[in-house]
């Protein structure tokens, strides 16, 4: 009789140890998400969104704009990742300048996403490529870039190196 005491003692505290960890997890993990507030629900978009075309055709780059919202888990995951390697931080400035585009509840930026050939039916984030007059050149569902529960460098490297104002100059090609 004791003996099945002690197993039970056993397996209530395996349980209870299994229930904290799943807490801990989940509560830091949505504490982490609740502090990411990179996207601007409020901020006038049409004009943001303006002023970077107008950087980037000044600048001879061309716009990055990032989709999404601070309640989207992989559009936070896209961003450390990114800004957390040297490289791919380094050729996405090198070649763009850079807007997040929120879409959230409480601004889905309907004028602009039907501008920008509807990207939201790729999910989010979803990643689109303007020249410096505002042109859309590429609509990039970011699934393809993703790896387990993070990215693929290459895929991403390869992104924004295929995309960038460089290689699309037509002095490039002049031989092909």
């Amino acid at each position: 009789m004791r003996k099945t005491s002690i197993n039970s003692d056993n397996h209530m505290k395996q349980f209870i140890g299994i229930i904290t960890l799943f807490f801990v997890f989940f509560t830091g993990y949505g504490q982490d998400m609740k502090k990411f507030s990179l996207y601007k629900p409020e901020e006038n978009a049409a004009v943001e969104l303006e002023k970077a075309v107008k950087e980037a055709k000044a600048s001879g780059k061309h716009v990055f704009v990032q989709i999404g919202g601070n309640w989207c888990v992989w559009c936070a995951r896209f961003y450390e990742y990114v800004n957390n390697d040297k490289q791919l931080d380094s050729a996405m400035h090198a070649g763009y300048i850079v807007y997040h585009l929120n879409y959230s509840k409480e601004n889905i930026n309907k004028e602009i996403m039907a501008k920008l050939g509807y990207p939201q039916r790729f999910g989010f984030p979803v990643f689109v490529v303007l020249d410096g007059n505002g042109n859309r050149l590429h609509t990039q569902n970011s699934e393809y870039l993703e790896e387990q529960k993070s990215y693929n460098k290459r895929k991403v490297m390869e992104f924004f190196n295929h995309w960038s104002s460089e290689v699309l100059k037509a002095d490039n090609y002049k031989n092909y």
